[in-house]
């Protein structure tokens, strides 16, 4: 499954929109997403599992990339 994680650079930094980032992480479960993601310095606001519908939306974008590990 994939699923779009929206994060903040540093953990310390306070959750600005302007600033919110996004990335899309192939796991099986969120606690997954957070696991792989954990080596990072990531304030995760959100992890959201794309539908079938909402994927295609976003693969439209040129900055789609997925990550996996």
């Amino acid at each position: 499954m994939i699923f779009k994680v929206l994060y903040q650079e540093y953990s310390d930094e306070i959750p600005v929109r302007e600033r919110t980032k996004s990335l899309y992480v192939e796991a099986e479960s969120d606690r997954e997403v957070r696991r792989m993601l954990s080596d990072r310095n990531y304030n995760i606001e959100f992890i959201h599992p794309l539908d079938d519908a909402h994927l295609a939306y976003e693969q439209q974008s040129e900055h789609f990339r997925v990550e996996n590990q």
